[in-house]
């Protein structure tokens, strides 16, 4: 038999269809190869008698003719989405030991789709990081490693470990969350297809906020078809969560091979900066001609105020963090630590509960929506984050889809000094606009660069268009023909 793990999503569940093995078989063989791999501390919980014991439900349903999308499907979920009856912790000690009673839409969606949970992923702690090295339960380790040095590499964050599993084959596919690049950002870092969809596309309820106007659940997976199948089960109106938009969810996988013959494809001056990585712009330019050689029409575009989106998601995120993470006190769930008083039992419960990054980001959220500063920060942040959109919109008017890279370097070291977090929040500056205008982006693997190491380009439509989005990106990784890891047997 083949190995199964090196499947692919579409590949594996027209195999089940017709039989060829089980969904047991290709669950065991996952389940393996999670404890073969533990040494990347990707999974934070493994579920292995929950992935049997649904496994073999999806046998029967196979069997019977009334199989789901993801029938089958050995699927990792990342631990920022409650899961009915199994812990999850956002990569934090303050929500160790937390089981949920309930499931959130997105799993629940995945579920009855037939898909098997295999476990909950490492994440940077409540999704605040771009190296997954911010959780409680230690750092993961990227399957890659640089030709030129030996030692561990970042997934990228804060979906590190759902990057980690879906490119080492521990998973077929995984979700992760994306707030200002986080599922995007780890794509790129480990040669997967990452997926953010328009906010509002996927139902956040039951999903661990961080910044509520900017969280987003999408697919994390090695193909842009696998990718195109996730999203459609993992989207949908959801009367629970109030930013959930009652919008007709389209088949994403009838649009792949379209092409982009007859698209106008924008390229935004403001995303090569002094200084650009010589590899990551040469890729770029790659990506440029392999759109010109499809039939697209280049149209060069200005997006003025990309150089203010930094600053801005870094004044907006923590402020709605401050506020999100205002119900961890220690008295209706989670960790507590007792004090004197009930104000003394809040400050010892957050000061142990909390990371370093964590309380960076409430504090700065804290200061900049206090009173004498909401107006000078805040407000000023919000306004600025319209103009961003603005930006969008208007280049929208004049292109299909705008190309850019999808992270500034390849993926960096475990062990690189990290003492300025300044120089880790700019590993998002390519993917943060998009993230403050709502629009839906993605990253398609495209190359290597010098050192072995996978580089990413980026793939951004207007809102609701994930159709032009896929069009182009199927398009890319048929002209990149990325050289992914090689299975383990």
């Amino acid at each position: 038999m083949t190995n199964l793990t090196a499947l692919t999503i579409a590949t594996a569940r027209d195999k089940l269809a017709k039989k060829e093995f089980t969904a047991v078989e290709l669950t065991q063989a996952h389940l393996a190869a999670m404890d073969r791999h533990k040494h990347l501390n990707a999974f934070i919980a493994m579920t292995p008698d929950v992935a049997v014991a649904r496994a073999k439900e999806s046998d029967a349903r196979l069997a019977s003719g009334k199989s789901g999308a993801l029938e089958g499907i050995p699927l990792g979920i990342k631990d920022l989405f409650c899961t009915e009856g199994v812990q999850t912790t956002a990569g934090s000690h303050i929500l160790e030991g937390f089981v949920p009673p309930y499931e959130s839409t997105v799993t629940q969606k995945l579920r009855d789709a037939g898909s098997v949970m295999l476990g909950k992923l490492n994440l940077d702690e409540f999704a605040m990081g771009s190296s997954n090295l911010t959780s409680f339960f230690g750092a993961v380790k990227s399957p890659w490693k640089a030709k030129t040095r030996s030692d561990d590499l970042v997934p990228g964050g804060s979906s590190g470990g759902s990057a980690a599993a879906v490119s080492g084959y521990l998973a077929m596919g995984a979700t992760g969350t994306d707030t200002g690049g986080s599922i995007r950002q780890p794509a790129s870092f480990c040669g997967i297809v990452g997926v953010k969809p328009t906010y509002g596309r996927c139902s956040r309820w039951g999903v661990v906020a961080f910044a509520s106007s900017l969280d987003q659940p999408g697919p994390m997976t090695r193909t842009v078809r696998d990718a195109a199948i996730m999203l459609k089960v993992m989207c949908g109106h959801d009367p629970k969560d109030s930013t959930s938009a009652p919008m007709a969810v389209p088949d994403f996988e009838a649009v792949l091979g379209q092409g982009v013959k007859g698209l106008r494809i924008g390229i935004p001056k403001e995303y090569r900066p002094d200084g650009l990585n010589t590899e990551v712009a040469a890729l770029w330019d790659c990506g440029i001609q392999w759109m010109k050689d499809a039939g697209a029409t280049i149209v060069d575009i200005s997006l003025p105020h990309t150089k203010t989106a930094l600053p801005t998601y870094y004044i907006v995120a923590p402020a709605e963090a401050s506020s999100n993470l205002a119900r961890y006190d220690g008295v209706r769930f989670g960790q507590r630590v007792e004090g004197k008083s009930l104000d003394e039992m809040y400050s010892k419960t957050r000061a142990a509960g909390f990371g370093t990054e964590v309380k960076r980001r409430i504090l700065i959220g804290t200061y900049v929506l206090s009173a004498g500063y909401y107006d000078a920060y805040y407000l000023k942040a919000q306004k600025v984050r319209a103009l961003i959109a603005r930006d969008f919109t208007e280049a929208f008017e004049k292109v299909d889809a705008i190309l850019t890279p999808t992270a500034p370097t390849p993926a960096f070291g475990v062990n690189d000094p990290q003492d300025d977090p300044v120089a880790m929040y700019l590993n998002d500056v390519f993917t943060v606009p998009a993230s403050l205008a709502g629009i839906p982006g993605a990253s398609v693997p495209a190359g290597l660069n010098s050192d072995g190491l996978p580089l990413g380009l980026q793939v951004l439509t207007k809102r609701w268009d994930e159709e032009t989005m896929f069009r182009v990106c199927q398009v890319l990784e048929d002209a990149a023909q990325f050289p992914f890891l090689k299975v383990t047997p």
